[in-house]
């Protein structure tokens, strides 16, 4: 997992009101040990599909990998340098065909590559998982994807994640024990291109599109694995945090972060080179250093989100706002409206373009879209069937 961005924790930790996902819904009956998921492959393409589950075991919080049937085999001790891991690879469906296979309680990710299987090495401090926005990653031009899914007592999230890169498109889906399947993650006509052609036509962008020698598109990186490939510039949202600077120095930022708590509220206000934040109160509870836009793709560094009730939060709506440029037009965060999301010239283009390609408007185009429930996510507390669907290349 990225160290940067935590979208794997972040389903992790669905119950805690930090995250913005609340598990509300009420068990019908125990979610079972595993349940079905089926892989769909329509990518219209003929290479061979390799699936792996991989992830921790919510009951004993080992790291390992499931096979086919959902049993559980642990990694084993690494080593330093890391040694190769065993092969949990499974075969996956060909064009046209599905596969089920069982999906245990985990925290985990379910990856797929295509026509090759993947590299992965276990350290002393467990998986060593790809690591793309590096050149000499093995698995820098293996064509590949993954999901990332949280599966316990309270159900199951599982979501499409774009949060490291775009790459191979797919879809996801949850079946409840009544009512109607729920996806989402399904590009529209057109939005695989659509994401790779709308980047390379923003100019300083278009370097996130990384290609093999033969000129064949492999994924696009999101801009802070860009900027740390040098492939974006790492001042990219200066201009931004400056007008952002400048506005809160003479006026107030106010910032709601539970949707279900109104009253809630912190007050932001610029002072040198610190957005001081109190509460109702007039006390100080937080204050954070003016960002640089690695920590604003990431949301982390000057922008570090713990897992807690007040910094994190106060965190995690500010990331929003900087991603979708909104802090300028709205000094109420977060933005309700997306209507106003990506308008000002300086934003996250790469999340922008891919939310405009997307059919129902939801993505992870960084680690906070969750704030304001515009993430490609989905939950049930009764799964009966999990689902991912491999798209079209078009």
């Amino acid at each position: 997992m990225s160290l940067k961005r935590k979208t794997f924790s972040l389903l992790a930790a669905v119950a805690t009101v930090a995250t913005g996902l609340t598990a509300t819904a009420t068990v019908a009956e125990a979610v079972p040990t595993t349940i079905p998921l089926t892989f769909t492959n329509n990518s219209g393409r003929s290479d061979q599909i390799y699936i792996y589950n991989l992830g921790t075991l919510l009951s004993t919080g080992q790291q390992g990998w499931a096979d086919a049937n959902g049993g559980f085999h642990a990694w084993p001790a690494g080593g330093n340098p890391p040694t190769p891991a065993p092969d949990a690879s499974i075969a996956g469906p060909a064009n046209g065909q599905s596969k089920t296979i069982q999906m245990p309680k985990f925290s985990g990710r379910v990856y797929f590559s295509y026509g090759q299987k993947l590299v992965f090495k276990v350290t002393t401090g467990g998986l060593v998982q790809p690591a793309v926005q590096n050149p000499s990653d093995p698995n820098v031009n293996i064509l590949f994807n993954w999901s990332e899914y949280t599966l316990n007592d309270a159900g199951l999230w599982l979501n499409s994640t774009q949060v490291d890169f775009f790459s191979a498109p797919y879809n996801v889906g949850v079946r409840p024990a009544s009512g109607a399947t729920k996806t989402t993650g399904k590009l529209k006509s057109g939005g695989y291109n659509g994401v790779i052609n709308g980047l390379r036509a923003q100019s300083g962008w278009g370097n996130l599109v990384r290609t093999r020698s033969d000129g064949s598109v492999v994924r696009v990186l999101a801009p802070g694995h860009g900027i740390e490939a040098g492939a974006l510039s790492s001042t990219v949202m200066n201009d931004y945090v400056n007008r952002v600077w400048s506005k809160y120095a003479s006026s107030t930022l106010t910032v709601t972060p539970f949707a279900d708590q109104p009253n809630t509220k912190y007050f932001g206000r610029v002072s040198g080179n610190s957005m001081n934040f109190t509460n109702s109160a007039g006390q100080q509870v937080t204050s954070f250093q003016k960002p640089d836009s690695d920590s604003i793709f990431g949301c982390y560094k000057l922008l570090d989100a713990p897992n807690d009730l007040v910094r994190g939060p106060i965190s995690r709506t500010l990331c929003a706002g900087y991603n979708r440029s909104t802090l300028l037009t709205n000094p109420n965060q977060p933005d309700a409206n997306d209507s106003g999301f990506y308008k000002d010239g300086v934003t996250n283009h790469y999340s922008r373009v891919i939310h405009s390609q997307m059919a129902d408007g939801k993505a992870y185009g960084f680690a906070f879209d969750d704030v304001g429930a515009h993430e490609s996510l989905v939950h049930d507390g009764n799964p009966q069937q999990a689902y991912i669907t491999l798209d079209p290349f078009s």
